[in-house]
């Protein structure tokens, strides 16, 4: 599984529930196996900068890839690039993630 996270902040404190609209759009798009649009609680003390969080879970890069070409993720993005500040991306695969001290040998 591909779990996919994005990052943004937008260019004014007023355009924060526009971007989050801008981007719940993407939900509707079939090929993710579960997609989360949510405002960040910026509720860690050194980090407050993101704004809006997108969180998806794909079976794999084909359906990472069909989600992203799809016509609705062109739309948000012409909803919200103009208005967003910044963009941070990562994706990674699950079966390569270490997930208990062991891994690290």
């Amino acid at each position: 599984m591909i779990r996919h996270f994005v990052f943004f902040t937008a260019q004014d404190a007023d355009n924060i529930d526009t971007v989050r609209k801008g981007l719940q759009i993407l939900t509707q798009i079939p090929h993710a196996q579960h997609l989360e649009i949510a405002l960040n609680r910026k509720s860690d003390p050194a980090s407050k900068e993101v704004d809006v969080v997108v969180y998806g879970e794909f079976a794999d890069d084909a359906a990472l890839a069909a989600y992203k070409a799809h016509e609705i993720y062109a739309e948000s993005i012409r909803r919200v690039k103009p208005i967003r500040e910044m963009r941070f991306a990562a994706d990674y695969d699950t079966a390569r993630a270490f997930t208990s001290p062991d891994d690290l040998g």
